[in-house]
């Protein structure tokens, strides 16, 4: 068996393929690197376990070789940043939205462009299929553009959860 999976190792790399077949017997798919280096060195301590927990499993499905597991993961993520949003103290979410920006900088560009950021991506969240599936949103076809969306919201996440101590 690990001469076969040495072999068919060889072969993807040989021919460019992202993946890697496990000695179980499964393909892994590789991912991005600067997005693969950035997963395997998070670790989640949001004080909220569901946060945890949908932050994990994105994690995990970014790298299936299935674009529907991809897919997945990109909600998951996109619900833990809704979840996010509401981690700090405040009577609304847009309390917690402005306690969390301030205290992820004391920069005030920074700051105005952090905010916009996550206008931005709450927009893209409501516009494409990503956490809301009517007839109006896009569907995103290409498995480029779950991995562009993926980055650049776990940037962004890891960003907030690393300059508030709840991500090492």
């Amino acid at each position: 068996m690990n001469e076969f999976v040495a072999d068919v190792n060889r072969l993807f790399a040989r021919n460019g393929i992202a993946f890697e077949l496990t000695s179980e017997g499964k393909a892994t798919r590789f991912g991005p690197p600067l997005l693969r280096d950035a997963l395997a060195d998070a670790l989640f301590h949001t004080g909220d376990a569901e946060t945890d927990r949908l932050l994990e499993d994105s994690r995990g499905l970014i790298f299936s070789p299935h674009i529907e597991d991809r897919r997945n993961a990109l909600e998951k993520l996109w619900d833990a940043f809704e979840r996010i949003k509401t981690l700090e103290p405040g009577a609304d979410k847009r309390t917690q939205v402005t306690a969390l920006l301030n205290k992820a900088t004391q920069a005030p560009r920074l700051r105005a462009f952090l905010e916009n950021e996550a206008k931005e991506l709450t927009a893209i969240g409501n516009n494409l299929q990503i956490r809301h599936f009517e007839k109006t949103q896009e569907k995103l076809s290409r498995p480029e553009e779950v991995d562009y969306l993926f980055h650049r919201m776990f940037s962004f996440i890891s960003l907030l959860l690393r300059a508030t101590g709840r991500e090492d």
